[in-house]
């Protein structure tokens, strides 16, 4: 089975894309599979990439720079014709969002991971949190801003949001993952530039309460009948769980499975699936959670439709740590793609070698 491994793209997390799209490309089983890789540059033209990815891990490493120099341009048609099953590992805009996964839509190409709609909505982190108030689940309390009205009143949009949320503040593009643009506010000096800052990568910003909790993740894999992995604990090296802290640094711990009481993690497992069935999830994605010990309550977080692969990555741990290795976790992704494919035209499931 031709399979397209997507990668790089167009946001800012371009490079932790190549570096998930890396670890797939090593761990897919090329006996059953033969993977075609595609690289999209920071401009959104498509490359045909033949080798180079062996053993790429690190952000450091100097092949990322030069990943495109020598690299065949193709079109989305000779994509079309190279591949039988896209397998998209773009993370962020142009790529999470729905976008690419409209594209395979009017291609007809089967695809892994959520669909259209449940990628745009999971992606912005203020349609989420509305979903997610609607079913009557937990999370923590927000407020969005608009480029247009800070630009207008900015006094009045930071007074607007100090009046719902007290310090410290977390504000964030409401389109972007990776931690990318996030910071933290104590005051109200702070919490203008913070909104200012997040503006640079999206027209609307959402802030957020601070919970002081623990950090928690777990993976969701299904369509119909999703079932989890293991809750896992991350330990950052910083304040918050930041960009450094994710990729670059040494000094963050991730604990597999979390040492948590056995009803705290039963009521994570049951709210995962109800958070990831709200937001229409098909296919794959990470819950990210927090759990304030104090108050003895859990909060959602977000939904990651399309999460991180690399080797610092939770999600393909969390299964690990279920007894689904990282061969076999690719393995049903693809089949559940073809599942959803079927489904949604009508077709009965075509037996493969």
């Amino acid at each position: 089975m031709r399979t397209g491994i997507i990668f790089g793209g167009r946001s800012d997390e371009h490079e932790i894309s190549i570096l998930s799209a890396a670890s797939v490309l090593s761990a897919i089983d090329r006996e059953r599979y033969e993977p075609e890789a595609f690289a999209i540059d920071k401009q959104g033209l498509w490359y045909h990439i033949e080798g180079g990815l062996d053993g790429l891990s690190e952000l450091s490493d100097p092949r990322i720079p030069a990943l495109f120099k020598g690299a065949r341009r193709v079109s989305l048609s000779d994509f079309d014709d190279m591949t039988d099953f896209a397998f998209p590992l773009l993370h962020g805009p142009y790529g999470e969002d729905g976008t690419i996964q409209g594209l395979f839509e009017m291609l007809g190409k089967p695809y892994a991971g959520c669909g259209v709609a449940s990628s745009a909505i999971s992606m912005d982190k203020v349609f989420t949190k509305e979903i997610w108030a609607r079913a009557g689940l937990p999370a923590c309390a927000y407020a969005s801003i608009m480029k247009a009205d800070f630009e207008k009143d900015a006094a009045g949009e930071t007074a607007r949001i100090e009046s719902r949320l007290p310090y410290p503040i977390f504000v964030k593009p409401a389109n972007m993952g990776s931690s990318v643009g996030i910071t933290m506010a104590h005051d109200r000096a702070g919490l203008t530039a913070a909104i200012g800052n997040a503006f640079l990568y999206d027209k609307r910003v959402i802030a957020e309460e601070y919970i002081r909790g623990r950090e928690l993740e777990i993976g969701v894999l299904g369509g119909r009948e999703p079932g989890v992995s293991v809750v896992g604990e991350i330990f950052p090296d910083a304040i918050y769980y930041d960009y450094d802290s994710k990729y670059r640094s040494d000094g963050t711990r991730l604990e597999i499975p979390a040492d948590l009481p056995a009803a705290v993690r039963e009521e994570i497992e049951v709210l995962a699936l109800k958070a990831y069935q709200s937001l229409d999830g098909d296919g794959f994605a990470r819950i990210d959670m927090f759990f304030d010990e104090e108050r003895g309550k859990v909060y959602l977080s977000e939904m990651n439709a399309i999460p991180g692969f690399t080797k610092y990555s939770m999600f393909p741990l969390l299964w690990q740590a279920k007894g689904i290795g990282y061969t076999e976790l690719i393995e049903r992704i693809i089949e559940l793609g073809y599942e959803r494919h079927n489904t949604a035209h009508h077709r009965q499931p075509t037996q493969r070698t």
